[in-house]
């Protein structure tokens, strides 16, 4: 039997959660469906966002979750969407467990789902020990020995960022190095090595590196490593509703997180490069306020 509600959210993380708070609060009747897979579910803390600096992400959704449904006309399905429908009314969203739900409005808030590379041990440290971001993790481990796991414009970025939280930087490029003449000199100028050996291994304890093992067999100690991994959407559904998905991979949107269907939003990690809990939440805020002032544009 299918259920209607006046927005479907696809995604119970931050940018989910905030869209839903701004919604329930402006009385609209919203289903929140969440599959439970947080991109940042091994990271220890969360920073750069007032008022819970250092806590567990973890602690920081059940918190919103609770506060959230409080609010009487939001609910939230413990669910994975599976499949997406245009209708004359809107949208239908049918989960894995066949259940059938109807909106006006969508907003995807799904994040996205890394990559991990073929290196014994990475995937275990990724989020701890192996970090993306000197924004979200970089005060921690400043003025600490720290490896770049990146090659050409990304390493060159992080080169030249990191610098900011430390001197002592080794760039492990995985295979040949592959910088212009002008970037070799300034990492050469600010004492940045370049090893371009294979990394085969990251030698680890619950997720904490230890040190980085090379395909000749030379060991490196490092304890904390900066790198980016590829990633995918965490579902095809705005693509298989003709959402755009631009070169970076991301869902594109306009202002106020409209994408380019009408009806459908996205906020969050699956839209931007900003990846972070103060990004996410405020994505939220503004696509659950601007899909209430449509709807009621649309109705008053």
């Amino acid at each position: 039997m299918k259920k209607d509600y006046e927005v479907i959210i696809i995604g119970g993380s931050y940018a989910g959660l905030s869209s839903a708070m701004a919604l329930g609060r402006a009385l609209r009747s919203v289903l929140i469906i969440d599959a439970g897979e947080p991109c940042n579910r091994q990271t220890p803390h969360s920073h750069n966002f007032i008022t819970h600096d250092g806590e567990t992400p973890g602690t920081i959704s059940v918190k919103a979750k609770e506060q959230v449904l409080k609010y009487p006309t939001v609910t939230f399905l413990e669910a994975k969407a599976a499949q997406g429908l245009k209708t004359d009314a809107g949208f239908e969203i049918i989960t894995d467990a066949n259940e059938t739900f109807s909106a006006g409005k969508l907003l995807f808030a799904t994040g996205i789902k890394d990559i991990m590379p073929d290196i014994d041990g990475f995937a275990q440290c990724w989020g701890i020990s192996v970090i993306h971001c000197p924004y979200c993790h970089g005060y921690e481990v400043k003025n600490m020995k720290t490896a770049i796991l990146a090659n050409g414009e990304a390493a060159y970025h992080y080169g030249f960022l990191l610098t900011q939280w430390t001197k002592d930087l080794t760039i492990f490029t995985n295979g040949k190095a592959n910088f212009t003449d002008e970037q070799l000199g300034k990492l050469k100028k600010h004492d940045i090595s370049i090893i371009e050996t294979p990394v085969t291994s990251l030698n680890q304890t619950n997720g904490q590196l230890k040190n980085i093992v090379l395909a000749n067999g030379d060991i490196h100690n490092f304890t904390v490593m900066y790198s980016r991994v590829p990633f995918v959407q965490h579902t095809n559904i705005p693509q298989q509703l003709g959402c755009t998905v631009d070169e970076n991979g991301f869902i594109q949107t306009a202002e106020m997180q409209k994408t380019t269907v009408a009806g459908i939003y996205a906020a969050g990690d699956c839209t931007t490069m900003m990846r972070s809990v103060a990004v996410a939440v405020a994505d939220g805020m503004r696509a659950g306020a601007f899909i209430n002032h449509e709807m009621q544009a649309e109705s008053f």
